[in-house]
Parts: structure tokens; C-alpha cells; sequence
């Protein structure tokens, strides 16, 4: 979908078509910490000077910097984030300022801007970035070896994102728990029934042994979207492999009533 947006943005001349593909593409890449693409998208999306989709682009663009080592492009953005903040004072503003702060601290300051964003981010709707904030916090008590404090952000970041359906920042803040030595359950019980009628109907494909040429064909998809939707799948199902399908789906189709 990211994609297909900067193709035909591109295509009609959409400057914010783009910088909104380029922060979406930020997120999803900051989602499965593979930082150096999501710093190169945050970037592009913050250039475009439009001034919605460059505060979204700068909001992620503080984390992939900082693991990056660019604390250069870290700082500037924060420094673009600062006027914001101090100009609108609202606060999302504020916490995502606060925030980027925590990122770029030391010591005693860190923890202290991460409980700054968290209490100003939990005033707002946008409860995403706060589960992220829960999340960035958790990892960072826990490389200060600070494993109690660590699990409980990280056990609410857990919650939120599973909730909200964020699974590759639920898997990240799935990962750091287990760092900490928690033990961790996925709830396959409950997202099994989380699955759409194409994602079940992919998985039944699947499960009864076909290809994905062969579900795409039936289901007039190309391989690689029926890919992707079953990767989705196992991600819910807390699965790995279309070998492990059957034993999660058979229960629940068994039980479905007769009619």
C-alpha cells in the first residue's frame, strides 16, 4: 500500500501524498527495528516542510536516529520538535518533545523526561505513542539492569499494543520482557477469532495444503499478498509455520455448530 501511494503521488505531483507515505513507511520500520530504513523515511517525511505530515515525520524520527548513531539528525529534530512544543503547548506536543529528550539523555535526566512524555501523552487520545513511550522506557530500565522496573512498562506496553492490534511493537515489547526473564504466553486462545474471513479463509487454503500461486489463483491474489496475509496470520496465531495451521484452526472450525 505504501508503495502503491508513492507511485501514484508521485504520479499527480502529491507532495503530502508523499511525506504521508514516507511516515507510514517510518512506522512500520521503526515496528520491526529495522532503524536505518525507518530513519531514511522519517527523514524524507519530515523535509517535505508540510507542516502536518513533517510533525508526524519528526515524531519518528528521534528513535532510528539515536539507534543509528545520529545523534546529529536526533538533535535537530528535536530542536524543530522544541519550537512545536513551545508554540502550541498541546500535549501531544509536549510529550513527543519530552520524549525525544529521554531518547537523547543520560543518567537521571533520561528516566525523568520518559515519565515527563508519559504523563503528558497519557492526557491525550493517541494512545499509540503512549504504549511506545511505555515501550522505549522498558528498554532503556532494562539496559540500565533495572529488570523489575523494566517489566512494568514493558507489561503495559504489551497490553496496549495487543489491544490495539500493533503486533510488531507488541513482538518487540514481547522480546525485551523475555529479556528480563518474564514469561511470556501468547494469547492464541483470544486472537485466533481476530483473524478477517480472508485472513481464515487464507489459513484454511493453506492449511488444506495448497500453494500460494494456488490460494492466489482461487482467491484472485498475487503470491505475495496471500504471503503477507498469512504472515499476519501467524503472527496472531502465534505460530511460525503453515505446518503448525492445522492444530491451531481445526479446534475452533470443530466447534463451530452444525447447520
Amino acid at each position: 500500500m505504501i508503495d502503491a501511494t508513492e507511485r501514484e503521488a508521485g504520479a499527480r505531483g502529491e507532495g503530502i501524498g508523499l511525506a504521508i507515505a514516507a511516515y507510514a513507511r517510518a512506522i512500520l520500520c521503526n515496528g520491526l527495528g529495522q532503524y536505518e530504513d525507518a530513519l531514511a523515511a522519517a527523514v524524507s517525511a519530515s523535509e517535505h516542510r508540510e507542516v502536518i505530515a513533517e510533525n508526524w515525520g519528526l515524531s519518528e524520527l528521534v528513535e532510528p536516529a539515536t539507534r543509528c548513531g545520529r545523534t546529529d539528525l536526533a538533535t535537530d529534530a528535536l530542536n524543530r520538535l522544541a519550537v512545536k512544543a513551545r508554540a502550541t503547548r498541546t500535549e501531544w506536543a509536549l510529550g513527543i518533545e519530552a520524549r525525544a529528550r529521554a531518547l537523547l539523555g543520560e543518567g537521571a535526566d533520561t528516566e525523568r523526561w520518559f515519565r515527563t512524555a508519559i504523563d503528558h501523552l497519557e492526557r491525550t487520545r493517541v494512545r499509540a505513542e503512549l504504549a511506545r513511550t511505555h515501550l522505549l522506557f522498558g528498554e532503556w530500565l532494562r539496559r540500565q539492569s533495572r529488570r523489575v522496573d523494566a517489566r512494568a512498562e514493558l507489561k503495559v506496553a504489551l497490553e496496549q499494543f495487543t489491544s490495539m492490534g500493533m503486533e510488531a511493537f507488541a513482538d518487540r515489547a514481547r522480546g525485551e520482557l523475555l529479556a528480563t526473564g518474564e514469561k511470556v504466553r501468547r494469547r492464541v486462545a483470544i486472537t485466533r477469532d481476530d483473524l478477517t474471513p480472508q485472513e481464515r479463509q487464507i489459513a484454511q487454503l493453506a492449511t488444506d495444503g495448497l500453494s500460494n500461486p494456488e490460494i492466489g489463483a482461487r482467491l484472485f491474489l498475487s503470491p505475495r499478498t496471500v504471503e503477507w496475509h498469512l504472515r499476519h496470520v501467524f503472527s496472531k496465531l502465534g505460530i511460525r509455520s503453515r505446518r503448525q495451521l492445522g492444530g491451531v484452526l481445526q479446534p475452533a472450525e470443530s466447534q463451530a455448530p452444525v447447520t
